[in-house]
């Protein structure tokens, strides 16, 4: 893919300023952040996708997009290509083991991190069978926490 724009932004130093490469844009609309992880939050409950952008975004991470259900999550994945999805296992349509088997399978990279309100020993072995790095309790989740678990 080629790259369409570069994000610069003018960084002083001392009496003189230069620029420092912040990001690019792609032809195909994807947009690249140089300097923080970016995350894909899906979940079904805007609430918490709301404090988890907001949580996240004040520890260092880029929130690049939202979805509210498996098969939009799956899309804005390939289109957005974050380093970390963070997947509620509880979604309207597919749940979070069958997309994050889904992004798994499709060899993009991302990190895939389930989340839930639930315990996780509710899960059994499913957290590590379908491919994710790991699950972080709704009530627990954290910068640290995110960073811990993924690249």
């Amino acid at each position: 893919m080629s790259l369409l724009h570069e994000l610069r932004a003018e960084t002083p130093e001392g009496a003189a300023s230069r620029t420092a490469l912040v990001g690019a844009v792609w032809h195909d609309g994807r947009v690249d952040h140089a300097d923080r992880q970016t995350v894909l939050i899906v979940d079904d409950h805007a609430g918490f996708r709301s404090f988890a952008r907001a949580l996240l975004e004040s520890e260092g991470f880029h929130v690049i997009g939202e979805a509210p259900d498996g098969q939009s999550g799956l899309a804005d994945a390939r289109r957005l290509q974050p380093d970390v999805v963070l997947l509620d296992v509880q979604l309207p349509d597919l749940d979070g083991f069958e997309v994050a088997t889904q992004l798994a399978g499709n060899g993009d990279g991302a990190a895939v991190i389930l989340t839930s309100s639930r315990d996780v020993r509710d899960f059994g072995t499913l957290i590590g069978e379908c491919g994710a790095r790991g699950f972080i309790p709704k009530a627990e989740l954290s910068g640290a926490a995110l960073a811990a678990l993924a690249p």
